[in-house]
């Protein structure tokens, strides 16, 4: 493979972040349109920021970013909340991007030619790493799209109205056996993802899809948001505060019915189609409620590597268990990516959304979130109790 080979899916993903923040109005490029949500411009920073950092501050060591963009970018450094008002002038980003990354691509090239010592280009590891930290970040740009039309909705009329079906789950048994869990690949893989080991699982039962939206609509009907036995006491605290009665990309039409919404705006639910917009507190009452429960994420990546998995990529599926770090961890590049989030606050969810890039699905890939947590596509996978 050649450079240009090496560099063309970042070369892809720098343009596609470009590209949706060149074509985004001023006025909103800069708007938090969720409280959980950078504004679109801040990602677009935080991506040029990271790469520039990494690969010229401490890979080549040729310049020092200013403490101006690293109190803005990094997010420990970085309120939330203040980010919208730090932001510089819409054309003014979009330029300092575009002209930020040309000169990150040539360094890149100059580096992968000439070979290089550092931990970091082994492998050219800094290029998969930009790479998928784009891809994340292109898929929260999606998010908050889907926010802003949320908050823009003046109401859709629904033709077809969503009918509730009771659940169809085909469950397939994993035999008590060894099964390898996580990656060994030294380029396609975040720290958490490693070391790979083999645990001994025992027996289960694994639904070969997800749960649809109109088998959660049954769960809505059933009264299933307004029976507490289903729900944790935090989950049933949270969902009276909040008055929690839906998916959170589910809107009520004009008639009446139920419609979803995504980043391109309002659309029709389909039936079959993996329910998404859910809290780890509403997946797991669903699931209660399904006389079922969600499966261990060691569960979902052996089900999913013995092929029994269908109807990945769709929606993130929620896991029972708390994300964590396996045996023998190593933080690498740095300890923020993943430290931080093995508080015991965080579930993890496997799979993918329908806006992951195929550089980040795969098996062993963890995402995780708070349990309240619904502003993006998440759905769930029953495990038989």
């Amino acid at each position: 493979m050649n450079v240009h080979e090496m560099l063309a899916p970042l070369q892809q993903q720098q343009q596609q972040l470009l590209d949706m923040l060149t074509h985004t109005p001023a006025s909103d490029y800069s708007r938090q349109f969720h409280p959980d949500l950078s504004p679109l411009g801040w990602h677009l920073g935080h991506c040029v920021f990271t790469e520039t950092y990494w690969l010229r501050e401490v890979v080549l060591a040729i310049d020092t970013i200013s403490d101006e963009h690293k109190q803005l970018y990094i997010p420990e450094l970085s309120v939330k909340a203040a980010r919208a008002t730090a932001l510089p002038e819409h054309a003014e980003l979009c330029q300092w991007a575009e002209d930020s990354q040309q000169q990150n691509l040539e360094h890149l090239s100059e580096l992968i030619d000439a070979g290089s010592d550092v931990a970091l280009m082994q492998d050219n590891f800094l290029v998969y790493f930009l790479c998928q930290h784009y891809a994340q970040h292109i898929e929260t740009a999606n998010y908050i799209l889907t926010q802003k039309n949320l908050q823009d909705d003046v109401g859709f009329e629904v033709e077809s109205a969503l009918e509730a079906q009771a659940i169809q789950a085909n469950y397939h048994q994993l035999e008590t056996g060894l099964y390898t869990i996580g990656s060994t690949d030294p380029l396609h893989h975040y720290d958490n993802e490693s070391p790979g080991f083999s645990l001994e699982l025992q027996a289960f039962e694994i639904a070969d899809m997800p749960v649809t939206n109109a088998e959660f609509l049954g769960f809505i009907e059933a009264g299933g948001y307004l029976t507490k036995e289903h729900w944790s006491e935090q989950a049933w605290l949270w969902r009276e505060q909040n008055a929690i009665t839906r998916p959170q990309h589910w809107r009520v039409g004009t008639n009446g019915n139920y419609y979803g919404t995504n980043a391109k705006g309002a659309y029709h639910l389909e039936s079959d189609k993996p329910v998404a917009g859910l809290s780890h507190h509403e997946a797991s009452a669903m699931a209660s409620w399904a006389n079922a429960r969600l499966p261990h994420e060691y569960e979902w990546e052996a089900a999913k590597k013995t092929g029994v998995l269908q109807g990945t990529g769709h929606a993130w599926e929620w896991c029972e268990n708390y994300f964590h770090p396996y045996a023998g961890f190593s933080a690498f590049p740095y300890e923020g990516y993943s430290i931080p989030w093995f508080d015991k606050q965080h579930f993890t969810l496997r799979g993918a959304s329908e806006y992951t890039a195929s550089i980040i699905q795969r098996d062993s890939f963890r995402n995780f979130y708070q349990a309240n947590k619904r502003h993006f596509p998440a759905g769930l996978r029953l495990v038989s109790r």
